[in-house]
């Protein structure tokens, strides 16, 4: 591989006061960062690209993603979570995807991110109306093709509607029930084996940068046994766990009605199934003894304050989190559920929600923690030692930042304005592996316009689908939201949520 020699750039340091060094060099070779200093020298055959006094940082990692909807931005209005997933993955066949169409919605989001410099991706996706093995080949092959990296899992329940949501099996009408009773069509041995299928062809590989990992969807969607099977996968194969937990008020009422009143939080720690590899994403309606399992444990938490907005989940505690020393990385949750794929966004709001929940300014994030959680917090939750730093010998995976554009003239303090003005029009150069992957604002490891062109073409064909499926699941609205309506009205002794009222 050829090495890179970055010439006159400020490193960022969280460290230091300034947030950066001083102007030096940063050389890579073999796909990882070799060594930094003043007037180094070019190797033979090393390309120099002239840093310009510019910032070179670690790329941000989208640690939460379902790269499933990519095509579908705009198309929701704010919906609770549970009506949301209505119309977002209804396991119809009228949705099912071409290869060729999973492979072109995976690949919008890569173009997206790697222009913004995102460089490491998580993907929980989530395939309709289930998962088959091209699927999976055509989404993972977006990952390599587009040279981000990527780790993948797939999100795919167990139980049937009535089994893993509250109240619905009283609410729901005779000509309905049936189908609400009714269990996905791939049962846990289906979906073990295409575990098999993925992590033997694609974990490692693209010398790996792309990844592995297993999901859950959520404890409550999965019986028991298929749940420490997957376990029993991340262990021997050192994966990390997905599993969305508690992210919304109806999911802390469903503790109350299916679990004897526990947590999902302390129900994944009674089964055993609580560990170091586990990412708990969302964590909005956690309290405090569920965070106190989590920091024992070693789990890690996902945060995407901008789909908890979207879906009006509430505000995760996120000071209690930092204060127990629980791992937090950031995310974008999908593109359907914040209508971009911008970890800036992410990192601004991130940065600026929390001031609601509380009126000690003291502990309100500050925007090094949250610059932290996007780079560092979601190498942990990868399981990729050195990703989201500037060490020798950790990946290259680099984003070069324009301090010369209009997001730091002035330049006050750099890394709040990383924070709270970047919008990622900066980014000069994205890195993934030692490899320049975008350059100006284009993706040069495919041909960008011509597959642009092609989604266009594609995705305006299907759009009648999706109308279809969408008046499919109408007949469903009233029960779920007399489901959530219930839900909301119970009292469960905490609140993440604004109250209503003028006083």
């Amino acid at each position: 591989m050829t090495s890179t020699l970055f010439r006159n750039v400020h490193l960022l340091d969280l460290a230091s006061e300034d947030g950066m060094t001083s102007a030096t060099d940063l050389l890579v070779a073999d796909g990882c960062i070799a060594k930094t200093g003043i007037a180094l020298t070019v190797p033979d055959g090393a390309r120099v690209i002239d840093g310009k006094g510019d910032l070179l940082m670690p790329g941000l990692i989208n640690a939460h993603f379902h790269s499933s909807v990519n095509h579908m931005k705009g198309r929701l209005p704010c919906l609770p979570l549970e009506l949301f997933m209505l119309y977002e993955s209804p396991a119809l066949e009228t949705l099912r995807p071409t290869p060729r169409q999973a492979y072109l919605r995976t690949m919008l989001g890569c173009i997206e991110m790697l222009r913004n410099g995102t460089t490491a991706v998580m993907d929980d996706c989530f395939f309709v109306p289930e998962p088959a093995p091209e699927i999976i080949d055509a989404v993972a092959q977006a990952y390599a093709d587009s040279g981000i990296r990527a780790t993948l899992a797939l999100d795919e329940p167990e139980l049937s509607e009535i089994e893993k949501l509250p109240f619905l099996d009283e609410l729901a009408p005779a000509d309905l029930r049936d189908g609400l009773a009714r269990r996905p069509k791939l049962a846990a041995p289906d979906l073990l084996s295409l575990y098999d299928h993925l992590i033997g062809r694609w974990h490692g590989a693209e010398g790996g940068r792309i990844g592995a990992a297993v999901s859950c969807s959520a404890p409550q969607r999965v019986t028991p046994d298929y749940f420490a099977a997957l376990d029993a996968l991340s262990r021997d194969h050192d994966l990390p766990v997905f599993a969305h937990m508690l992210e919304t008020k109806l999911q802390r009422v469903l503790g109350h009605e299916n679990f004897g009143g526990r947590s999902l939080v302390r129900y994944t720690h009674d089964l055993g199934l609580l560990s170091e590899r586990m990412q708990v994403i969302h964590a909005i309606w956690v309290d405090g003894d569920d965070l106190d399992l989590i920091a024992e444990t070693g789990a890690n938490v996902a945060h995407n304050p901008i789909s908890n907005l979207r879906l009006g989940s509430g505000i995760m505690p996120l000071r209690e989190m930092l204060d127990r020393h629980i791992p937090v990385a950031l995310g974008v949750d999908e593109a359907i559920a914040d209508d971009a794929v911008n970890m800036w966004s992410v990192m601004k709001t991130a940065g600026m929600i929390h001031s609601l929940s509380g009126d000690d300014p003291d502990l309100w994030p500050s925007a090094r923690e949250i610059l932290y959680a996007a780079t560092r917090g979601g190498s942990h939750a990868m399981r990729r030692p050195g990703l989201g730093t500037l060490q020798p010998g950790a990946p290259a995976d680099l984003t070069l930042v324009d301090l010369s554009s209009l997001a730091f003239l002035p330049l006050n303090d750099l890394v709040r304005q990383l924070v709270h003005v970047e919008n990622g029009s900066s980014v000069r150069l994205t890195m993934v592996a030692g490899r320049v992957v975008a350059e100006a604002g284009r993706v040069t490891t495919v041909d960008e316009a011509a597959l642009l062109d092609e989604a266009r073409e594609v995705f305006a064909e299907i759009a009648p689908s999706l109308r279809r499926a969408a008046s499919e699941v109408a007949d469903l609205l009233p029960v779920y939201r007399a489901m959530h309506d219930r839900a909301a009205a119970r009292d469960v002794g905490i609140t993440r949520k604004l109250k209503r009222g003028l006083g």
